[in-house]
């Protein structure tokens, strides 16, 4: 087939017959970097320790705590970012658009017909560092794919059918490894590309205990060298790293920095207190009013103003009573005034509705004054109505319930309190359980969790937001929705190649899961990063695939002078 043709036919997800990466979009003047210095972070998740650092235990956070260290096929081509004189910002949780992906362990790629396969070509040179008592100094290779991916398939915490559109993955030579699909998965990039699980482990890492921080090895701009739960996070620079920047047309190698410090502040004050004296180069997440306080007191902090690309709710299991009533879980909507807490608790910095799709998908979201009126009904204030529908559904007295919430989020703890309260007004009570970040996963993981469950969710993408939540069976499913029907059409929609009727059937599908309510929608705020002056080549970025944010980390430098003089 000829590329015109094969992008038809794959549509938006088919990034080119042969794409290589290393564009270079025409980027504005920037200072040339320099090198040396520890950076300070506190990241969009500040008081959440490592979850594992093996993927083959698919914990959501991996990427974020070893993506600075394991590399992956594919990342986002951060040349096209704000801070390289583009129009990226690079904030949405687990999404690249296939106009903004290029590759990184993966020099180029093709698609093959007859049998459907993609065949990727690596690159040449790529080191994995010596690792005393781990392994000697090595190039990777395609048995190293190979490896990593039928490993993590195999794990018995996989999700299910993540990978049941692959049939075969083998090594046709050094550099060359094939995918043999066993049909066409719109998310093929996503889910082995650049997913939360898509980190290349070495096995002698495996065979010395990936889990173990201290045995972490892998290709990327930086090496763990400590950890320290519930306190601090370091990586320190890897001298054998592969890749390169071109700046001002001269080329630079990464990354800049001596050191990456994450630091775990449970405490929000004093996470603020440390980005304002200086303490921490950057924080990725502020609440509004943390924000608000900081420009006075810190004038000299730059700025970045995002949608949360995680949306807020209270689920409601459906396979219990009373809650497998819809008329009850329309009730528990009307019951809540959502337009009053935009105003009220969030001062205006939120949306009323950005979730399950996030406008920032072009396409796939609709925005609320072009939904249904059922669907509108939803996100206006009726308690009358709520009452009479508690009515009709025989809860004339209302009914108590259980809901659970992480302790860890401050901004949670005051929501689910203000929401208990709205629900007293039309005689729901809600015993309030909060949880430690663990037991509280831990909850809905093993579908143990209570029948009211106070959350955020990723939007990952605009098909994995409507998978993961609302397919039978799955992981992040707290309501324990289960539909035939809408397994069927989501399966359709990921093999669907027209990227134009992937679209238009996500739309559909979403208005009419958020119109069943198996959720009580709330909105979705604005949060903010803050960073010194000193800190250059950034401009907000925080995610270079799914929660990854170490490529960003390895194109940032600092400017100890500028610290300096800052008084600093």
């Amino acid at each position: 087939m000829q590329a015109k043709t094969l992008r038809r036919f794959f549509g938006s997800t088919f990034l080119s017959l042969m794409l290589t990466a290393g564009s270079a979009w025409g980027q504005a003047t920037m200072e040339t970097p320099k090198y040396g210095g520890a950076l300070e972070i506190s990241t969009v998740y500040a008081n959440i320790s490592a979850l594992s650092f093996d993927n083959y235990d698919w914990p959501w956070k991996h990427n974020h705590d070893t993506g600075a260290v394991y590399e992956q096929l594919l990342a986002g081509d951060l040349s096209q970012a704000k801070s390289r004189g583009g129009s990226n910002g690079f904030t949405s949780d687990a999404y690249i658009p296939s106009h903004l992906i290029r590759g990184e362990l993966a020099e180029k790629w093709e698609w093959l017909d007859n049998p459907l396969r993609l065949k990727i070509t690596l690159r040449n040179g790529v080191m994995f560092p010596e690792k005393q008592g781990v392994m000697a100094k090595r190039e990777l290779v395609a048995d190293d794919v190979v490896f990593n991916f039928k490993r993590i398939a195999a794990s018995p915490k996989a999700v299910a059918k993540y990978f049941d559109f692959v049939k075969d993955v083998r090594a046709e030579d050094r550099y060359t490894v094939v995918f043999e699909m066993s049909k066409f998965n719109a998310e093929w990039d996503y889910r082995f590309g650049y997913g939360y699980y898509s980190g290349v482990i070495p096995k002698e890492v495996v065979d010395a205990g990936a889990a173990n921080w201290k045995n972490v090895n892998g290709t990327g701009p930086f090496k763990l060298a400590d950890y320290v739960q519930g306190s601090s996070q370091t990586y320190e620079k890897n001298p054998d790293y592969w890749d390169k920047e071109k700046i001002n047309d001269k080329e630079f190698k990464l990354p800049y920095v001596d050191k990456v410090v994450y630091r775990i502040i449970k405490d929000e004050t004093t996470r603020v207190t440390a980005l304002r004296t200086g303490k921490l180069d950057i924080m990725e997440y502020i609440r509004w009013q943390d924000a608000e306080q900081l420009k006075k007191s810190a004038p000299d902090l730059k700025w970045n103003r995002r949608l949360a690309t995680a949306g807020t709710f209270l689920s409601m299991r459906v396979d219990q009573k009373p809650f497998d009533d819809i008329r009850v879980r329309r009730a528990m909507n009307m019951a809540v005034n959502k337009e009053e807490i935009i105003k009220t608790y969030y001062n205006g910095n939120a949306e009323l509705f950005a979730y399950p799709q996030h406008p920032d998908y072009t396409g796939y979201f609709q925005p609320l004054n072009e939904q249904p009126a059922s669907v509108q009904e939803l996100f206006k204030y009726d308690p009358a109505k709520a009452k009479k529908l508690l009515v009709e559904a025989g809860y004339p007295n209302g009914f108590t319930f259980k809901a659970q919430v992480c302790s860890c989020s401050t901004d949670h703890a005051d929501l689910i309190s203000l929401v208990a309260a709205y629900l007293e007004q039309v005689g729901v009570k809600m015993e309030i359980q909060p949880m430690e970040y663990g037991a509280f996963l831990s909850a809905m993981t093993t579908r143990s969790l209570a029948i009211g469950y106070f959350m955020d969710n990723g939007h990952t993408s605009p098909t994995t937001t409507i998978r993961k939540s609302f397919m039978t069976g799955q992981t992040w499913n707290p309501s324990q929705w289960s539909d035939p029907k809408l397994d069927e059409r989501m399966e359709a929609v990921y093999q669907e190649r027209d990227e134009s009727r992937r679209q238009a059937a996500l739309r559909t599908i979403t208005t009419e899961i958020v119109d069943k309510a198996p959720y009580l929608w709330l909105p979705t705020p604005y949060v903010y990063t803050a960073w010194w002056p000193w800190l250059k080549g950034y401009a907000g970025e925080l995610r270079a695939g799914a929660e990854r944010p170490g490529p960003i980390y390895a194109r940032m430098w600092i400017d100890q002078d500028l610290k300096r003089k800052m008084g600093y």
